[in-house]
């Protein structure tokens, strides 16, 4: 338990103080010119840089409830880390944007710190913090931007999926959509108000499941591999299989067969559960897989549908979408 006494808000401390906090625990620089100056130097091996963001808001990304700091900084390394990794490329530098109330605990921002820190340490060696930006806001948000290296190779795209392929997946499917449920089902009051987690009521399965919700670890290693071995279409699966198949599908021009048995035992997850961060990708069927790709379909001539399972169009919404789904009124 943190003793208030000796950890201040941001609200009492200066910006340059909250920085030099955030600066003792996410590590040592790997720039030509790190944190410090008004922005970062990289160098790129190849002359080009793979770049992505993603934001993460209180409410519809996470519960603070339920999200210690280091959750929250772990979490917000590894969907970047793993949409680098969707594109064939190696992370190798992270910035960080934070905006936080005032009443937020320096303990907090210490830990999310360190978040950020361990997840590219477990997730993608070598990649670095290299700077950001702190604000204040009555939301506290987490804006990442991820760079990658390429290392010669070419981009993956989705748009690459050619009919005859073998349509495979790296990761755990499903994990992450049940640890959602959990969270709700369990972790919440009779109004609905999000509640601490107790663990104790939880088996080894549920605190699995809830660790992919809360801290998820994409397989970030075999997007490099995958591009090796020749993947000709990847995508980071962060909104349900169903859903960025179907997108796979659209700017590929294809259809896409998935098969429940390769999904099993709890395919309704694996199809629609988000956030998992699982890597789907497509590759000649006349080649091996490469290490931690397992087979999960084909793909098809262009139909009226863009993704099958078992030969059927899957029936329902198939996932996760902010502007679809995001209910304010429930908190």
């Amino acid at each position: 338990m943190v003793d208030e006494r000796t950890d201040p808000t941001v609200g009492e401390l200066s910006e340059g103080a909250i920085l030099r906090r955030i600066l003792e625990r996410v590590g040592a620089s790997n720039a030509e010119v790190g944190p410090g100056d008004d922005a970062a130097v990289i160098a790129t091996a190849d002359g080009r840089v793979v770049a992505t963001v993603d934001t993460l808001v209180h409410g519809p990304d996470f519960r603070l409830a339920w999200s210690s700091g280091f959750d929250l900084g772990f979490k917000a390394a590894a969907v970047n880390l793993a949409d680098v990794a969707a594109m064939g490329a190696t992370p190798t530098a992270l910035l960080v944007a934070l905006a936080m109330p005032d009443s937020t605990r320096l303990s907090f921002v210490s830990g999310l710190a360190e978040g950020l820190r361990a997840a590219c340490d477990e997730l993608a060696p070598g990649c670095t913090i290299e700077g950001g930006d702190l604000t204040v806001s009555d939301t506290l948000t987490v804006a990442v931007t991820a760079l990658g290296a390429l290392a010669g190779r070419a981009p993956v795209l989705r748009s690459g999926a050619r009919v005859g392929d073998t349509v495979a997946v790296a990761g755990e499917l499903g994990r992450a959509g049940r640890g959602l449920r959990i969270l709700f089902e369990r972790f919440t009051d009779a109004a609905g108000v999000p509640i601490p987690i107790d663990e104790r009521v939880l088996d080894e399965d549920e605190r699995r499941d809830l660790a992919a919700q809360l801290r998820p670890a994409p397989p970030v290693a075999f997007g490099p591999i995958a591009a090796d071995a020749g993947a000709r279409a990847m995508m980071d699966v962060s909104d349900g299989l169903v859903l960025d198949a179907s997108r796979m599908a659209a700017a590929s021009d294809v259809t896409i067969a998935l098969d429940s048995l390769a999904l099993a035992p709890d395919v309704d997850s694996a199809l629609t559960g988000g956030e998992d961060h699982a890597l789907l990708a497509t590759f000649r069927s006349d080649r091996p897989l490469p290490h931690g790709f397992r087979r999960i379909g084909e793909v098809l001539a262009r139909g009226e549908a863009g993704v099958l399972v078992d030969g059927h169009a899957h029936a329902g919404r198939g996932g996760w979408d902010p502007y679809r789904d995001w209910d304010s009124h429930t908190g």
